[in-house]
């Protein structure tokens, strides 16, 4: 699939906790020169607390924070200058509904396995997603499937070597960019 023929692409940086979705979207973000965004922070403040109780969320309880993510893509779209969001967007249904707020949507799946996942969330302070949680992300978790734009990548390699994988598919997905 290819993105739309005049913006570009808003790319989704995907996985469970822990992968380095916050870190490579940020990177990925300034050298694109555009904004990223934090998907943990659309989370509605019960999200937080439920999971910060070591609850694991219901796909009733994901809705309003998928939604808010949609809006974002949706936004991004419009305004035709790109984004980069965080978001685990675990199971295929969540990210169909990403592609349909916007034709341009594009996933970097950072997968890793989840004794990496477990240590690399364990080392991270001050955020409300406890280790406990993660079986509950690596039982949801549907890896993209062919018909899904994106790229998946082992979270393991280093960031920059990331970055240049995913900036060479994007290439590939969305029109040459002026800068």
């Amino acid at each position: 699939m290819v993105g739309s023929a005049t913006a570009p692409a808003i790319i989704v940086v995907m996985g469970v906790s822990g992968s380095g979705k916050t870190t490579l979207g940020r990177l990925l973000a300034g050298r694109r020169g555009e904004p990223f965004v934090e998907g943990d922070e659309l989370h509605p403040p019960e999200n937080i607390a439920k999971m910060s109780a070591g609850e694991a969320l219901t796909d009733e309880d994901r809705a309003p924070w998928l939604r808010a993510v949609a809006d974002v893509i949706r936004a991004a779209t419009e305004s035709g200058k790109g984004a980069v969001i965080s978001c685990s967007a675990l199971r295929h249904d969540y990210r169909c509904l990403f592609r349909a707020a916007g034709p341009g949507v594009w996933f970097l799946y950072l997968a890793l396995d989840h004794e990496v996942a477990e240590a690399r969330a364990g080392g991270r302070s001050g955020h409300f997603m406890p280790v406990a949680l993660l079986d509950s992300q690596f039982a949801a978790l549907e890896p993209l499937r062919g018909d899904e734009p994106g790229l998946t990548v082992d979270a393991a390699a280093g960031t920059e070597a990331i970055v240049e994988r995913a900036e060479a598919a994007l290439a590939r997905f969305e029109p040459p960019r002026q800068r």
